[in-house]
């Protein structure tokens, strides 16, 4: 998958690299956002222009997210409507908790709140995707048996080829 496809497309399935990948986006993104925002002539934060840039961006962020996440729900064989429980709940859940206070009242909606994000972590980025074929696609990592190993944990069947025509003694005198 492209990095187009990977950051604005919502069908298919990514892995979790490509998801740590497209969290990376949505940081470099905001950065960028902010650059332009202090770096143009227009003010500081607070001021109109700088609302629009930071609501554009917001939206920008948002389609992102959204559709690497789609992505990655699916990866998990669990539809994007999930979403709604990783991103809303959670939002509802603490501010009903900080509304209320963080009385008796308020401290177990936040905890809640605080339980599904960890959850939703766990979920996008850490959990292996259903392996093989599933509802939403291909797996996007390879069968186990063709799989390389990366650096240091390479097998002897994995290491490169050696050249095998060079003498082992050092090369021949000749008489």
């Amino acid at each position: 998958m492209d990095l187009q496809g990977l950051l604005f497309r919502f069908g298919g399935r990514i892995n979790r690299a490509k998801y740590w990948i497209g969290i990376a986006a949505i940081f470099a993104f905001w950065l960028v956002v902010i650059a332009i925002v202090e770096l143009l002539p227009f003010g500081t934060f607070g001021d109109t222009p700088s609302y629009v840039v930071l609501g554009a961006g917001s939206i920008g962020a948002i389609w992102i997210s959204l559709a690497v996440s789609a992505k990655r729900l699916h990866d998990r064989n669990k539809s994007a409507w999930w979403i709604l429980l990783f991103w809303l709940l959670p939002a509802v859940l603490m501010g009903v908790g900080a509304g209320i206070g963080m009385s008796s009242f308020g401290l177990p909606p936040v905890l809640a709140g605080a339980a599904i994000v960890i959850w939703a972590f766990v979920e996008f980025g850490c959990l292996r995707g259903t392996e093989g074929q599933n509802a939403y696609g291909a797996d996007p990592l390879p069968p186990p048996e063709k799989r390389e190993p990366a650096g240091p944990f390479r097998t002897e069947s994995a290491a490169p080829p050696t050249n095998q025509s060079a003498p082992k003694n050092g090369p021949r005198a000749s008489a």
